[in-house]
């Protein structure tokens, strides 16, 4: 199964979801809105929730869509359940440590990297 809005594609692979987004910059106040919304839906539609978050293609990145991200992290987690993020580019991963977000997910260098890491 895979679907697509405007902001993200989401398919399955297995019991994980993966969320894609189809936009190079995710800065658009309007955007990151909506990529939270379709994300927490997802996220709520499952008891144990694992998912993949895959930034291949992104390269700009707003503070605002980070809060988003934790919002993501903080839902998961309450549903024990798992959430890794996957190819951020040099650029974006260095907000990552700046923020030192990078301790609170769980980021992995490639989807099959994340892939393997679910239990």
């Amino acid at each position: 199964m895979s679907e697509e809005t405007s902001v993200i594609k989401i398919s399955e692979d297995g019991d994980v979801k993966k969320v894609a987004f189809s936009q190079p910059n995710i800065i658009d106040e309007t955007t990151i809105h909506q990529i939270g919304k379709d994300v927490l839906a997802l996220i709520d539609g499952f008891e144990r929730p694992k998912l993949l978050i895959s930034f291949h293609g992104v390269q700009h990145m707003s503070s605002a869509a980070l809060g988003v991200l934790i919002t993501c992290h903080n839902r998961v987690r309450v549903k024990n359940g798992q959430l890794y993020l996957c190819d951020i580019s040099k650029q974006i991963f260095e907000i990552f440590k700046i923020t030192k977000l990078n301790k609170m997910f769980q980021i992995v260098d490639t989807t099959d990297v994340a892939m393997k890491s679910f239990k």
